[in-house]
């Protein structure tokens, strides 16, 4: 028997050879270089793409297409280019806006994407419909995915993006996303030119009004944007509409800014070599004081040690303050003025609002050629970094500045974005950058206190005078949405630990040294004044002495504190007179009385007994150890010896668990004699040093005395803790 066989092919059709990536060229149009134009060409050098660029240096007439309808310039270019490449059958041309767009993949993934849809032509896609809401209707209906054209990205064949654009018959300022729309609704030209949109974002991605579809995706390499509607990775992201500060937000990681596995990959990336130039460029420096701040004579001093030429710095000074801080100006000014290449001091007399100083700050550079770099600096930033200007400069930014923050907190001098009403939002990353999980250089959309700006954009972009004064803003709101609307990056480098945001909002200035009640507000600032240089030394290399038994010397205050708080005093000027009733105390009688003034009336109490909590109480358990202080005195008060007044103390126990007492001048300048002998040992320490405490029990083992003062004024500091 024979049987016959029929025999049926199983292969399936095999896909089309995929395009070569040289048969993409990208058209975009940009009349000028702004920075969005820069960082559009970065992402297609980046991934290699073949891009020609229309109407630059040629007047914009199409618009204002960031707030109404216009853009038609556009088409017009694109028609006139197309001439030339309409009959080129197999050349892609993908055609995209630049100032707000970058590319997230390379050429060989966008001509794979487009293949697979299958049309000649490809347009992005978005659900907000845009500029003629009438036309809604006419849109073919989608099951899934956006609906409506957006004109920001197209991909198709030359000849027919040629047959699109040669209809063109409008006027520059005429709105190019209507043109396209019209075509596009007309359902025998998108059957004629197979067009359709990219509904599901496989390769463009809009942003505007899908700002939460989508995410940023860290790579090894690079950083993509995930939307994770539709679980793609578009190629192509388009800030349009209000997206552009979130675009900007996605451009410091994709496509390779930024990422886990290297850091910042273009921090480096055209930096000014300061190394290589023949002379430091020249820096107005601005100074800001616009409302009462703690340790303005160090924020001075800082200004004065920064590492640059002083021959190369012009400093312009506004002070807002009517009486309190003419002394630090005028010392500082004193002190001063010929280490300057020039010094301006511009007082409350003046009359000036914030906005009208910073613009007559800013004009000072702008009006001077040589004028290079603008360092506007508010007298409550205190920057610990004597680099800080050069790294700025280095760094080659139009607007940069360095991050600072409050000590401790999370507060800082950028945003990391907006809200809807122009205030502040937190952005994903901006904990990370605040703690400096992420270091790097990041374009954001606000900044205030302190940055750097070129003079050129001064005499150029931002040529206009008076870019603090907006509406009803503040004077850095009004910067930075200027700023904004100008197309000009701000950045801000967390690269270094830069230093720190003082806090003015409870600074009182009615003490007669105020900065020593900022040991809450500002404790770094205030440690670094007042606490003594070598205090640490006492846990690192055993830095201190025991003298007599038990009795144990150690420095802790800096001699600023000691002159301060010794000042405080004397303008409080109520001493007790050393008498045995004392109604500042229980029961009003003092066995043992001194010529004392109490912390607690000149309201220095809290902030003596954190002191005392922070400072002393880690000394008392590292020399008693395993005694472990509340922290925790009333007793706490100044002691003036004279021989005129009260010269000596008669032998005592202290009312405390252990003494301090703390020598606030010095021996032989300021008084003879004095010192402490403890009985029971028969050992005197009669060279106290200013600054340095004793530390002691106070109860049974330890009695003592206060020995004469025979010339002079001898001041100490004593507290009795854990009475």
């Amino acid at each position: 028997m024979k049987f016959a066989y029929s025999v049926f092919s199983t292969d399936t059709p095999q896909a089309p050879p995929p395009i070569p990536k040289e048969k993409l060229l990208v058209l975009t149009v940009a009349t000028e270089e702004t920075d969005g134009f820069h960082r559009f060409i970065r992402s297609a050098n980046y991934f290699n793409y073949t891009v020609k660029v229309l109407g630059m240096e040629e007047t914009w007439k199409g618009g204002d297409v960031g707030r109404s309808i216009g853009g038609g310039q556009k088409v017009r270019l694109l028609k006139e280019a197309m001439e030339a490449l309409a009959d080129q059958e197999d050349l892609i041309i993908l055609t995209v806006d630049s100032y707000d767009l970058i590319f997230a993949g390379g050429p060989e993934e966008i001509l794979r994407k487009f293949q697979q849809a299958n049309h000649k032509v490809l347009f992005a896609a978005e659900a907000l419909i845009w500029p003629d809401k009438r036309l809604a209707d006419k849109y073919p209906l989608v099951r899934s995915g956006k609906r409506y054209l957006n004109s920001g990205g197209i991909i198709g064949y030359a000849p027919y993006i040629n047959r699109i654009v040669s209809q063109w018959n409008l006027h520059d300022n005429d709105d190019d996303q209507l043109f396209y729309t019209k075509i596009y609704v007309d359902p025998l030209q998108r059957q004629t030119l197979n067009m359709t949109l990219d509904h599901k974002c496989q390769i463009f991605q809009n942003l505007n009004g899908a700002v939460d579809e989508v995410l940023l995706k860290f790579g090894t390499d690079r950083v993509r944007v995930r939307n994770t509607v539709y679980d793609s990775l578009p190629v192509v992201i388009h800030g349009n509409g209000n997206t552009k500060m979130y675009l900007n937000y996605l451009g410091n990681y994709v496509p390779n800014a930024w990422n886990y596995e290297h850091g910042c990959r273009d921090c480096d990336d055209d930096v000014v070599d300061l190394s290589q130039l023949k002379e430091y460029p020249n820096v107005l420096v601005g100074v800001f004081i616009e409302q009462p701040t703690p340790f303005l004579p160090e924020f001075f001093q800082r200004l004065l040690t920064m590492d640059y030429p002083k021959d190369k710095l012009k400093l312009f000074v506004h002070n807002n303050v009517s009486v309190y801080h003419e002394k630090h100006i005028q010392k500082f000014w004193e002190e001063n003025r010929n280490a300057f290449n020039s010094f301006k001091v511009v007082g409350p007399e003046e009359n000036l609002s914030q906005g009208e100083a910073r613009n007559m700050g800013m004009d000072l550079c702008r009006k001077d050629a040589t004028c290079n770099y603008y360092f506007s600096m508010d007298s409550d930033v205190m920057l610990t970094n004597r680099q800080t200007l050069k790294l700025l400069i280095e760094q080659n930014r139009k607007i940069i500045g360095p991050l600072v923050t409050r000590h401790g907190k999370l507060w800082s001098n950028f945003w990391g974005a907006l809200s809807l009403d122009g205030y502040y939002a937190r952005s994903e990353d901006y904990v990370d950058i605040v703690q400096r999980k992420r270091v790097g250089v990041w374009n954001i959309p606000y900044m205030a206190h302190v940055y750097l700006v070129k003079g050129s954009v001064l005499r150029n972009e931002m040529k206009e005078r008076n870019y603090f004064v907006l509406e009803k803003l503040d004077p850095d709101m009004a910067l930075c949405r200027n700023a904004r609307e100008l197309g000009i990056f701000m950045y801000i480098t967390n690269r270094h630990d830069f230093g720190r945001l003082i806090s003015t909002a409870n600074y009182n200035i009615s003490h007669y040294n105020n900065d020593l009640w900022q040991i809450f507000e500002n404790p770094a600032d205030w440690r670094e004044k007042y606490i003594h240089q070598n205090y640490t030394r006492i846990f690192t290399e055993n830095y201190l002495e025991e003298p007599c038994p038990d009795v144990y010397w150690f420095p802790v205050f800096t001699e600023k504190a000691c002159d301060e708080l010794v000042e405080e005093m004397e303008h409080y000027g109520s001493w007790s007179g050393g008498k045995h009733e004392d109604k500042r105390i229980a029961g009003g009688y003092e066995t043992v009385p001194t010529d004392d003034i109490h912390m607690k009336q000149i309201g220095f109490d809290k902030e003596w007994l954190h002191f005392i909590r922070e400072f002393i109480s880690p000394v008392t358990l590292k020399v008693f150890s395993g005694y472990y202080t509340k922290g925790y005195a009333i007793m706490n008060f100044v002691v003036k010896y004279t021989p005129e007044r009260q010269a000596y103390l008669r032998p005592h126990h202290d009312s405390s668990t252990f003494t301090i007492n703390i020598a606030l001048n010095n021996k032989d300048r300021d008084f003879q004699g004095g010192g402490c002998r403890f009985h029971r040992y028969n050992c005197s320490i009669e060279s106290p040093r200013k600054g340095w405490s004793f530390m002691h029990p106070g109860r049974l083992t330890h009695l003592h005395e206060g020995l004469p003062t025979t010339n002079g004024t001898r001041y100490i500091a004593v507290s009795f803790i854990d009475p």
